[in-house]
């Protein structure tokens, strides 16, 4: 089997459906696939025949359909060689061939046996190749000594593009204007000065700008140079459907004319419309007229404010029928917002878990009684009371009275204790609870509390003290006098109190003549 891309048209050992590259047993090292060869292979009907109308495309995008009668093997982006207009040849690439061509040829309305279609010549050459590169460099000086004349003869015309043909017979300059132009003495020149035949054809602006290309604001290259080949009519309508400002600045593409991509839109704008109520008077209120400001059209909310407020309104498409309604039937609604349904708030999470919490103590509670009161149930279930520990006592302390001790003897157990409380752990209620730690609270003669008992007991086998006569004592807060007893009474009453006053911090007492007393006896007052 041949390759068809070989110059020496050696042999290929390899399948025809994997192409020669494979396996690189092609002598060339070629990788192009034998499409025919492929065809070959599959299963076609005997009577298939490939659409031979195929679509060319030139310099500038331009396209054109010519009938492929030699039925050449041709692939997408083939140069090949076609018939021209007049007489010659010109040079374009493959851009569509097969049923899509049908397609095609459908969408633009060109007839299938049209006598316009003209025939492919061949496949190009490399020597045909380099004579249109070679033309094509031309083109550039050919425009700008163009654009000189035009501007000697003052013509009111644009020269944007000049395309040579590719045998260099034919020259076609593009050109755009506003009104007719007579350019009969600028085809003169133009051939006098390039020797070839002279074509000029006019375009429109978006032609132009599809011509020469570009990027639009989209960032993306130009339709009108890449897939756009027919150009509809855009209107300002459209924009305003769309809700964008009428700024031409933004509005225009690079042709100066409004941009193609606004009308790529505008169905799916026009079906979302549908459902958007037409406001052409401002919603009457009691508060104020309302007008219209602004619409989402998708999201179906509309905007409405009193003229001088800044404050905007947004409102529910529902709702702004439901107004339009009410001023049909002369009724005026109090505000523009719907009234306030009062919904059921749902509880908090804290509220849910701390309800959670206090059922569960209540439950942990409950089944704490339940065992108590199952374990008093319980047969020969004796109540064992607690057994205070003794704790050991103080240093300095007085020594707890025996319990075989006489039966006048005063208790020191506190009231209310249990029975089978031993009296060691009872402890002394009244004075004798107080605590021994503290400095300065003896008793007024300067006396440590370890030296005597405390007050209120009495010591083991003595009477107990009678109370002592307050006649003869000076008031509180009285200097003694010279013949009187400093120390200050051991009563109960006054005793700790007036102690506190009479001592020095360390414990020693206050000398009313001026001294100290020294050791624990009773300070004696100087002689009169």
């Amino acid at each position: 089997m041949a390759c068809t891309s070989c110059s020496s048209g050696g042999g290929c050992s390899t399948s025809s459906t994997k192409g020669c590259g494979s396996k690189g047993s092609c002598s060339s090292g070629c990788t192009r696939l034998n499409v025919f060869d492929w065809l070959q292979d599959l299963d076609l009907p005997s009577d298939f025949k490939e659409f031979d109308i195929v679509e060319i495309r030139f310099k500038g995008g331009r396209k054109d359909f010519f009938r492929n009668t030699s039925r050449l093997p041709l692939i997408t982006g083939d140069p090949v060689a076609v018939e021209a207009a007049g007489n010659g040849w010109h040079l374009g690439h493959v851009s569509l061939k097969g049923e899509l061509v049908r397609l095609q040829m459908k969408k633009k309305k060109v007839p299938l046996d049209s006598k316009d279609i003209r025939n492919i010549m061949r496949v190009a050459t490399e020597q045909d190749v380099e004579r249109w590169n070679a033309v094509r460099d031309l083109e550039t000086g050919t425009m700008f000594k163009a654009r000189s004349v035009v501007e000697e003869l003052r013509l009111k015309m644009k020269l944007s593009d000049v395309e040579y043909q590719a045998d260099r017979t034919r020259a076609t300059f593009f050109y755009s204007a506003d009104d007719r132009v007579d350019f009969r003495d600028l085809i003169k020149r133009l051939a006098d000065e390039f020797r070839v035949r002279v074509e000029m054809r006019q375009i429109s602006l978006r032609h132009e700008a599809g011509r020469l290309g570009g990027i639009g604001s989209c960032g993306r290259e130009l339709c009108c140079s890449t897939w756009l080949s027919d150009f509809k009519s855009v209107s300002t309508t459209a924009a305003r459907y769309q809700n964008l400002s009428l700024n031409p600045a933004k509005l225009s593409g690079q042709c100066g004319r409004l941009k193609c991509c606004l009308n790529y839109e505008l169905d799916t704008y026009l079906d979302a419309l549908k459902d958007i109520p037409q406001v052409q008077r401002p919603l009457l209120t009691e508060k104020g007229d309302y007008t219209l400001q602004k619409t989402d059209i998708f999201k179906k909310k509309m905007w409405f404010a009193v003229r001088g407020d800044n404050n905007w309104v947004v409102l529910p498409t529902e709702r702004v029928r439901e107004v339009l309604e009410m001023n049909k039937r002369g009724e005026k609604p109090e505000s523009l917002l719907p009234p306030v349904r009062e919904e059921e708030k749902a509880p908090e999470v804290t509220a849910i878990v701390e309800g959670s919490l206090e059922r569960l103590d209540d439950k942990i509670k409950a089944s704490k009684r339940s065992k108590r009161k199952k374990s008093k149930e319980k047969p020969g279930a004796a109540a064992v009371a607690p057994v205070a520990t003794a704790k050991p006592p103080r240093p300095g302390s007085p020594k707890p009275a025996p319990l075989d001790g006489p039966a006048d003897s005063v208790s020191t157990a506190p009231a209310g204790a249990p029975e089978g409380q031993p009296e060691e752990a009872r402890r002394p209620r009244g004075a004798a609870a107080r605590p021994l730690n503290r400095r300065g609270r003896g008793r007024g003669d300067g006396s440590k509390r370890s030296e005597g008992p405390r007050t209120g007991e009495a010591p083991t086998g003595a009477e107990p003290r009678p109370p002592r006569s307050t006649e003869g004592r000076p008031p509180r807060g009285a200097t003694p006098g010279p013949g009187t007893d400093s120390a200050p009474s051991s009563s109960a009453d006054g005793g700790e109190r007036r102690g506190r006053n009479a001592t020095r911090r360390g414990g020693r007492p206050f000398r009313a003549g001026g001294g100290e007393a020294t050791g624990g006896s009773t300070p004696t007052p100087p002689a009169s």
